[in-house]
């Protein structure tokens, strides 16, 4: 083979190989291995994330990747799924395994009969499939790569069992298909995984609930498995979509996407709608019966990024007049400190995120003036001006009204400690997204609200998608930090995701997704996201209501914003 220059990154120098040398191979030589500070378990070459087994032909730029990394972390979580796929045949092979939402810090998963009822595990039975996981990560058994034109896979996957991935396939219309093996077993991923089961060496599996919860590598404590918290609203947030999805019939991107060549798209849509604005009515009747009763006068709204809080509170006020309860809405961006007293990041940058760039004080007084009847002038925050502009805003609260307060910091218990638990209802927003793209692959929360955010901020901030996913580690870190440790405390779950909105996105995100260059670090999250909306074919945007959540994102909102 002809010598080939391959410029490594970690060690920044070129290396001259012969053509035809794996990715593995290259990690191993003594200049390479040498710098590594753990063994990789991927790599970027060209910006685009691969496996090890990848084979150099030409010039290229490697990046090796370990398990700590955000792209290392889910190599590693999709090769320890496909081994629990492995894991449960060989304990039962009639069983069959569905990977679904992230909870407690690990995946929940559940296992079906031959008839497709759902099999309750025991724990002796939980105790197998984790012998067999330890088993298989003990015997290096290599994930192998293939390719092979679609139909032969669809008749692979269907021998299996696996009927959800035959039929995505045969509604994507790829002339060629690739997919993995583990130990004679086949089974596809929208993502590369490890070179062998050895580096997936740190898990546990525990029950939960009617299943299984896997729990992967703590990110904070190498070597450790995650250590399951207490999530039980968000688990029962889930789980009611899930039983909805079923209801429908789209619980995947293969139905959704047989769905709509059948012509069903505005059925699923209205349907959906009219699922969030029954929740919506739920909730403004719990908030409803509380405030006839003296309490719940002060609503809190929190939620991550992109979650459709703004839209969610405006429905929510809707749903609360009908209910003869009158909604005032102000946000807790207005009570932001000036911004030279405005707390910074580990980078350096104005830490918006943080509750200390809220002027607490000022919040707690005047809430607690107007719970006692007074009148308020409610203060304004300039962006421009990066300070308060002290403005006519009067407010006062009477009978049977109740204020709206829509911010990320809405569930913290520092946000307003002064007020009684009683006066206060507290929400939690976010698109905890149940739809899957088969029974071993599913659609991240966070990648739909990053969609979501990209989207929105190029059509009415004129910002890039590479910006946007620039920006996007900072609001995860300040997401982490100051609202998932408090989303037990909400006293209701508002899921704002829809199963069809992928399929309306991807028309959207698509053509920003492919302007973000090549020569960035950003560029394989966009070949990540463009991989997953190729799943879905594509919902014309004009069957969407204008009251539909998504409109705050795409445009065409009857609300006001």
């Amino acid at each position: 083979m002809n010598q080939i220059s391959i410029y490594c990154v970690n060690i920044d120098r070129y290396l001259e190989v012969e053509g035809g040398t794996t990715l593995l191979g290259l990690a191993a030589l003594p200049e390479v291995a040498g710098c590594l500070k753990r063994f990789p378990i991927c790599a970027r070459v060209n910006n685009k994330t691969e496996s090890l087994q990848y084979t150099l032909y030409g010039p290229k730029q490697v990046e090796y990747l370990d398990d700590l990394t955000p792209s290392g972390r889910r190599v590693y979580e999709r090769s320890l799924c496909m081994m629990l796929y492995r894991a449960v045949l060989l304990v039962n092979p009639s069983l069959r395994l569905r990977l679904e939402h992230s909870v407690s810090r690990g995946r929940y998963c559940r296992l079906f009969d031959a008839d497709g009822n759902i099999h309750l595990p025991s724990k002796e039975e939980v105790g197998e499939i984790a012998t067999q996981l330890r088993y298989l990560a003990n015997a290096d058994i290599p994930f192998l790569r293939h390719e092979r034109p679609t139909g032969e896979v669809i008749d692979i996957f269907r021998s299996q069992g696996l009927e959800n991935k035959a039929l995505l396939l045969e509604t994507t219309h790829e002339l060629y298909t690739s997919y993995y093996t583990l130990d004679g077993l086949a089974d596809s991923y929208y993502g590369v995984l490890a070179p062998s089961t050895a580096l997936i060496h740190t898990f546990d599996l525990q029950p939960y609930k009617d299943g299984l919860l896997l729990l992967g590598q703590d990110a904070e404590h190498p070597g450790m498995p995650a250590t399951p918290v207490k999530q039980e609203k968000m688990y029962r947030a889930f789980q009611s979509y899930l039983k909805f999805n079923s209801i429908v019939g789209v619980s995947n991107a293969g139905e959704l996407n047989r769905a709509i060549s059948r012509g069903e798209s505005r059925d699923i849509i209205n349907v959906s709608e009219a699922l969030h604005s029954k929740l919506l009515g739920r909730i403004s009747d719990e908030i409803s019966s509380r405030n006839a009763e003296g309490g719940g006068r002060i609503v809190l709204i929190a939620g991550p990024s992109s979650s459709g809080k703004t839209t969610s509170t405006k429905k929510l006020a809707i749903q609360l007049m009908t209910n003869l309860v009158q909604p005032k809405m102000i946000s807790l961006d207005d009570y932001f400190v000036n911004r030279d007293v405005t707390p910074r990041d580990a980078d350096g940058d104005y830490d918006y995120e943080s509750l200390y760039a809220l002027d607490l004080e000022r919040l707690n007084s005047d809430l607690r003036r107007l719970l006692a009847g007074e009148c308020v002038n409610i203060p304004t925050y300039s962006f421009e001006l990066g300070c308060r502009v002290e403005r006519e805003r009067p407010l006062q609260l009477h009978r049977n009204e109740v204020l709206l307060m829509e911010g990320i910091h809405g569930l913290n218990p520092d946000l307003i400690p002064s007020l009684r638990a009683d006066d206060v209802f507290k929400i939690y927003v976010s698109a905890l997204t149940t739809m899957s793209i088969d029974d071993h692959n599913w659609v991240s929360t966070t990648d739909t609200r990053l969609l979501r955010r990209m989207v929105r901020d190029a059509k009415y901030r004129h910002t890039s998608a590479l910006d946007t996913m620039r920006r996007w580690q900072s609001v995860r870190r300040g997401e982490e930090k100051w609202i998932f440790p408090y989303q037990e405390n909400a006293d209701a779950t508002f899921n704002s995701s829809l199963i069809y909105e992928l399929a309306v996105m991807r028309s959207h995100a698509m053509p920003l997704l492919r302007n973000v260059p090549h020569d960035t670090h950003e560029y394989a999250t966009a070949y990540r996201l463009m991989r997953l909306l190729d799943c879905f074919d594509e919902i014309d945007t004009s069957y969407l209501p204008s009251t539909s959540l998504l409109r705050e994102f795409l445009g065409g909102s009857s609300f006001h914003y």
